[in-house]
């Protein structure tokens, strides 16, 4: 599978400005080959929490243009987007969509960040989300939950890639290429990171999209800069690599449950 990570430099809470930058790289991708399409979180907007902004309806403009810039240039697309949630909060959410312009997932960001309050806006999702794309098994997450490996730890056989989708600010950048490939080692999968650059709501973005193989190493790894990242990745290496070194038989899952029953969390 051929992913192509678009490390993008989000303006501000510019729907329409944001979308035409997408148009323009789903087209570059479909030119290059590429399967899957990736962009961070909250692409078309930046990480704000104005959900008059925001928030998307189903027939809004990314649930509506990105199937169709999928279908245009035969591939699949991944975006982060929020979705209507209850009493007016938003979903923090990745959403995929399949080259005939299908929605293939929806995934809601379990852990919301509350070191910048981000639970006054946005209710976190109840599950993870595993999807199937072009015999790809692939698992999605979003930026936060990057810091809860938990999350998908006990699902680690059933998938080959994680996608983590993020605007993952400059001040804890070492967290963020440190995670990636801690995540690739422990689950011996692929993880292909997409995090944004350039500035927004006071912060800044140092970008560092990246993909990892199942060994850890890194595969391609970019800079500060707005870029498109194109990354060729073979699910077979993940089923070599998990035979040769079988850790992944030996987890006990249980013990999750019996930690967190432990210490009433």
């Amino acid at each position: 599978m051929l992913l192509g990570l678009y490390q993008m430099d989000c303006i501000w809470e510019d729907k329409q400005a944001n979308l035409k930058k997408v148009e323009a790289m789903a087209k570059r991708a479909g030119d290059l080959g590429v399967d899957l399409l990736i962009l961070p979180e909250m692409f078309s907007t930046g990480f704000s929490f104005e959900l008059s902004i925001t928030m998307e309806a189903e027939d809004g403009p990314i649930m509506s243009l990105l199937p169709k810039f999928a279908k245009d240039n035969r591939i699949a697309i991944m975006g982060g987007v929020v979705l209507p949630g209850e009493g007016g909060k938003g979903r923090n959410s990745a959403v995929t969509f399949d080259s005939d312009g299908s929605l293939l997932s929806t995934y809601s960001k379990c852990h919301v960040f509350s070191y910048q309050n981000e639970q006054m806006y946005h209710e976190p999702g109840k599950k993870p989300v595993l999807l199937d794309l072009k015999g790809v098994k692939i698992a999605v997450i979003v930026c936060y939950d990057l810091r809860f490996p938990e999350l998908l730890r006990p699902l680690a056989p059933e998938f080959e890639l994680m996608i983590v989708i993020a605007s993952w600010p400059a001040s804890r950048q070492t967290h963020w290429d440190v995670l990636l490939r801690a995540r690739a080692i422990e689950n011996q999968c692929y993880v292909a990171g997409v995090n944004r650059v350039g500035e927004g709501g006071g912060l800044s973005f140092y970008g560092g999209s990246a993909v990892y193989d199942p060994l850890g190493e890194c595969l391609i790894r970019a800079e500060r800069q707005e870029c498109l990242l194109v990354c060729e990745i073979d699910p077979k290496r993940v089923h070599e690599i998990r035979n040769t070194f079988p850790f992944l038989r030996d987890m006990r899952k249980e013990f999750l449950t019996e930690i967190f029953s432990h210490n009433n969390l």
